[in-house]
């Protein structure tokens, strides 16, 4: 195998392997999020809702003057469960938000180390040649430190093609949503 063997090789495979890890990323941040949101809930902060909520019915019902102190002996009691889902709130959302946090921090680290590994491996070799009537005015930006124009094909780079990929990720995962 010659250099432009390889070349035109890591050039084909450069695209669509930049594309997948880009968009796994972008799918597994989102998933992240969705879990993290998800797990705010818990069975306990729903109960304690509707245990307020029927405590506040009940008080709302009770509206003849010689039922005021029990309606307010209800709304009394409304507001400690309050204050109780309050604190259990603060307290997991605390555990909640740490714990994903690290997640969301590991995941974010090993994404802008993958970005470098990329862009080191395809730096000043074309990830993807588009035909140049195609990106007539943006031509100059995707060939930037490829080498630009080549048999009326722009050369793609790795930089711009990040930029693209992540754009294109981030729109795919909020449609599949």
């Amino acid at each position: 195998m010659g250099s432009e063997e390889i070349e035109e090789y890591q050039c084909s495979i450069g695209a669509p392997l930049i594309f997948t890890i880009v968009i796994a990323f972008q799918f597994l941040s989102r998933w992240l999020e969705d879990l993290k949101k998800r797990a705010s809930k818990s069975d306990k902060e729903v109960q304690l809702r509707v245990e307020i909520k029927q405590l506040l019915k009940e008080a709302s019902s009770l509206s003849q003057p010689s039922t005021f102190a029990q309606a307010a002996k209800l709304r009394r009691l409304a507001a400690a469960k309050e204050k109780e889902l309050a604190n259990y709130q603060e307290l997991h959302g605390k555990e909640m938000k740490l714990s994903y946090d690290l997640y969301l921090k590991v995941l974010f680290i090993s994404k802008v180390l993958t970005y470098v590994v990329l862009i080191f491996w395809f730096w000043r070799t074309p990830v993807a040649t588009i035909s140049q009537q195609l990106v007539q005015p943006f031509g100059k930006f995707l060939s930037w430190r490829t080498g630009g124009i080549l048999n009326n094909n722009v050369m793609v780079g790795v930089i711009p093609w990040l930029i693209v990929s992540t754009r294109v990720s981030k729109f795919l995962s909020r449609f599949f949503k």
